[in-house]
């Protein structure tokens, strides 16, 4: 739907965290009233409706997903049924009656519980700004295949982080500055590169307002079972310790992180 230029640079102003649906709303009233284009006046008054009634809307947390399952080529693993296992977490713990026991006043869309899952580590921003940012990981193996040095993954690799040395003896993987993005095993025509490990990678504590604060990963590689896990136990640590609505990222403490390794959640969350 057409939208003047007053209308759009008004929704811009709008939050980005419900920009979306502000937007989807006020074109669906626009249509009901008639209206062939959005102008100024329907923005503010779809928006002063929206603000008013979201109290209604808000479910405790949002989970929201890349669009690697439309066909993304740069999916390093497949995570289609791992959304709809991560909102029964959250179900099955009424976060939602526990903000409304814990709020004062009327919720907001901010209260919110966030996750983001990115099924690569291009992950459009989201992992790294949300309560518990989730992605998918593909470590590179060397395989015994022969390698034809065709420095196909050496193109591939954004990091620099694949080498094919001089002597012929096949790629090298700086492991430190892996993504593991699965990328470089994608293109290697020889089966030199495998996946020797798949999974997600975990962060945790991100947000953005007033002091924003960027997530931070637990090191490892983990399985998807092992990701509810953790987010279980995030969800227990949020419930015990946050009041007045502070965000997860507000509770979290250096503490929190101590002990964590490989297989393992934050030594208090576990």
């Amino acid at each position: 739907m057409q939208w003047s230029d007053d209308a759009e640079a008004a929704i811009k102003k709008v939050p980005l965290f419900v920009r979306k649906r502000v937007r989807v709303r006020v074109e669906k009233e626009a249509i009901a009233r008639g209206k062939k284009i959005v102008t100024l006046a329907e923005v503010k008054a779809t928006q002063a409706r929206y603000l008013k009634k979201q109290g209604h809307e808000i479910k405790g947390y949002q989970v929201g997903r890349c669009f690697g399952s439309s066909g993304c080529p740069n999916r390093a693993i497949i995570s289609d049924n791992l959304v709809e296992k991560i909102e029964a977490l959250f179900k099955d713990a009424d976060i939602l009656g526990f903000l409304r026991q814990t709020v004062a006043g009327d919720l907001k869309f901010h209260h919110e519980f966030r996750v983001a899952l990115a099924d690569c580590p291009n992950a459009c921003s989201q992992p790294q700004i949300k309560d518990i940012g989730i992605i998918g990981a593909a470590i590179p193996d060397v395989t015994d295949a022969a390698c034809s040095n065709c420095e196909a993954c050496v193109d591939e690799c954004r990091e620099d982080a694949v080498q094919l040395p001089e002597s012929g003896e096949g790629p090298l993987i700086d492991y430190q500055r892996c993504l593991s993005c699965g990328r470089c095993m994608a293109v290697c025509p020889t089966g030199t590169l495998a996946t020797g490990q798949s999974g997600y990678r975990v962060q945790l504590g991100g947000k953005l307002g007033r002091h924003p604060r960027l997530a931070r990963e637990l090191p490892g590689i983990f399985t998807e079972e092992q990701v509810l896990d953790i987010i279980r136990d995030c969800i227990a640590l949020y419930k015990k310790k946050s009041t007045g609505g502070a965000r997860f990222a507000e509770i979290l403490s250096e503490k929190d992180f101590v002990g964590a390794g490989p297989c393992a959640c934050p030594k208090s969350l576990s």
